[in-house]
């Protein structure tokens, strides 16, 4: 991938440069030339910052699902305050949000925040084609990130459709929820391109963390998904006791990769516990309407995998051949490709 976008190099930033004024061509005459998903946190911030120093006009797009934390909020008005960028947000009913998010676990899966995460990405769809944009802009990258194993973290509508049909106990009616026709008529018919910025660039989370702090006075959250408490739990609690994964070795990893740290280094901090924020078990516990006998009883349990759901994984790898053609024109991102649209091995990710 790193050859395939130029990462770091001049041709990458030159590539980059030509988007930034295509985006600018494209948008002449609308309100906002590109839509940008906001949470508050390190990457999407930067990328507010790094679109209006290319001169673009951005709109910043948030998907609320009421468990953000306190700084997280403040970090968001504070650059969209500094930077005069409008926002529109999506705020979940929360006792829905909480049903769906419930279902999963419930279903004993990992995919505990996959209503999330899909839910973000169709809202900023939806957004996008209401105001006329054909760009959005996503804060992620997959070289101080990594990439999770291929099966681990899967999700799509039907899925989650599916999961909340068996254990949800309300109807799903405000979700914003991405079905296979929805996903196709963004980005086949509508034609919204995804960018990913940071794929181009020599990206540094710590340069661009220090950054902000210094000319917003934006303020550290912790630590990579502590930004939203449902995050928190799932990546400081759920996913260490109750999978054995523990998602820091896919940073820590890509930071020995890149030289960031050596090996011994990231393998001393992944050997110490994960922060955990001072009463986040209590707070979901309540929130998800259990008792803690409930819940110690749900992380005992076997867990799932969510191969034993229905879902579009099929279609996909049927359709790969136009997901390639997606994929290359930059209308879905090439890792949604490279781990979607492939049969996967019937041990890969069954953990």
């Amino acid at each position: 991938m790193k050859e395939m976008f130029g990462t770091g190099t001049p041709a990458g930033k030159l590539k980059l440069e030509n988007t930034f004024e295509q985006i600018k061509r494209d948008g002449h005459g609308k309100r906002y030339d590109c839509v940008i998903g906001v949470s508050g946190g390190t990457d999407s911030s930067f990328m507010l910052h790094l679109a209006k120093e290319q001169g673009l006009r951005p709109l910043a797009v948030h998907y609320d699902n009421t468990w953000n934390s306190a700084i997280a909020t403040q970090n968001l008005h504070k650059v969209l305050k500094a930077l005069d960028i409008d926002l529109a947000t999506k705020v979940m009913h929360n006792k829905e949000i909480d049903d769906i998010h419930r279902s999963f676990l419930f279903a004993d899966l990992a995919e505990l925040e996959a209503p999330t995460d899909l839910g973000a990405a169709e809202y900023v769809y939806r957004a996008a084609a209401q105001h006329g944009v054909k760009y959005i802009l996503e804060g992620h990258s997959f070289v101080t990130e990594g990439i999770s194993p291929l099966g681990d973290n899967y999700f799509d509508g039907k899925f989650i459709q599916s999961v909340h049909a068996q254990y949800g106990r309300l109807p799903m009616k405000t979700y914003p929820l991405m079905t296979f026709a929805n996903f196709m008529r963004w980005t086949v018919f509508s034609r919204i391109k995804k960018i990913r910025p940071f794929w181009y660039l020599d990206y540094s989370k710590e340069n661009a963390r220090a950054f902000l702090q210094s000319n917003f006075d934006w303020e550290y959250y912790g630590g990579h998904h502590l930004e939203n408490r449902m995050s928190a739990f799932l990546h400081s609690v759920y996913l260490p006791g109750k999978f054995d994964r523990d998602c820091r070795n896919n940073t820590l990893a890509a930071l020995a990769r890149e030289g960031a740290t050596t090996r011994e280094q990231a393998w001393r901090e992944y050997n110490l516990p994960p922060h955990v924020e001072e009463n986040i078990v209590t707070y979901f516990v309540k929130r998800m309407g259990l008792s803690r006998g409930q819940f110690d009883d749900i992380m005992a349990r076997p867990r799932r995998n969510w191969r034993e759901f229905p879902s579009y994984k099929r279609r996909f790898e049927l359709l790969r051949p136009l997901f390639y053609s997606l994929a290359k024109a930059e209308l879905v991102p090439m890792s949604f490709y490279l781990k979607y649209c492939f049969p996967l091995p019937q041990t890969g990710g069954a953990r």
